[in-house]
């Protein structure tokens, strides 16, 4: 029986479904990416709530979308999901900490002892550039600074070409973000710098024991710039603390202490 036209014109096209679902997926990676570095970045931090309905109104997106992007956060360690309370990014405990830099510095040695001796030229003066970019970034934008901190490690972690040890590093790292950001004190990012450019050559000359030492040795020293104490946060509206990230910008923090990685 041919149809009366009136059932395929209530039907879109496919391929404008398709763009609609993938403009969706879009939005919300945008709500994800943003959210997600505005806690690397320290600008939201520990224990700060995350309303489904602020968020959405700010990136102009559903709250189904939000809730998605919160629980691909919660699934890496950076937000907490609470029955009946909502979201908010994550505290973790002091012992947590100690869980995380644990097995941080159990992934990070891997690399290293996979890397030691075989980074390419390439891959050498990637990592010499990240460092520079770290060194104009020092006293000058310290959100910029904590994320470039921490992504030093994850380009190490890619360069393995090990896609699961990447992914592992990443969430360590951001999480170990979240944990200075509620315990870290104030300190010189020049360690944090010159630590990088220690580990890079321990790597170029292809000691893998020594380039497991240095990258302990590293750590340890960002663990050391952690106190048992938290610090209560200047209060400060959601709205307005997300507004440059919705932009796409970075977010100016008044000037403090930095905690490096």
């Amino acid at each position: 029986m041919v149809g009366d036209g009136r059932e395929s014109a209530n039907k879109k096209p496919r391929s404008d479904m398709t763009r609609q679902t993938r403009t969706k997926g879009d939005r919300g990676f945008t709500v994800y990416r943003a959210l997600r570095r505005a806690i690397i970045e320290q600008a939201l931090l520990p224990g700060v709530k995350l309303p489904e309905d602020a968020i959405g109104e700010r990136f102009g997106v559903s709250r189904t979308l939000v809730r998605h992007a919160l629980g691909r956060l919660a699934g890496e360690g950076l937000v907490d999901l609470r029955r009946n309370h909502g979201a908010a990014v994550a505290k973790p405990s002091w012992q947590d900490a100690r869980d995380i830099f644990t097995v941080r510095l159990c992934l990070e040695q891997l690399v290293v002892a996979q890397l030691a001796g075989r980074l390419t030229e390439e891959q050498v003066h990637g990592l010499e550039r990240h460092v520079k970019e770290e060194e104009v970034a020092r006293g000058t934008n310290e959100p910029l600074s904590i994320r470039l901190a921490g992504e030093f490690h994850t380009l190490l972690a890619e360069m393995t070409g090990n896609a699961l040890l990447a992914r592992y590093v990443s969430e360590v790292v951001s999480r170990f973000g979240v944990i200075l950001a509620l315990y870290g004190r104030p300190h010189s990012s020049e360690c944090a710098v010159s630590e990088h450019r220690t580990i890079i050559e321990a790597l170029r000359t292809g000691d893998a024991s020594g380039a497991r030492a240095v990258m302990e040795e590293h750590l340890d020293a960002v663990a050391g710039r952690a106190l048992i104490e938290v610090r209560t946060p200047r209060a400060r509206e959601l709205r307005d603390i997300l507004a440059a990230y919705a932009r796409g910008t970075e977010m100016p923090h008044p000037k403090r202490g930095r905690r490096t990685r």
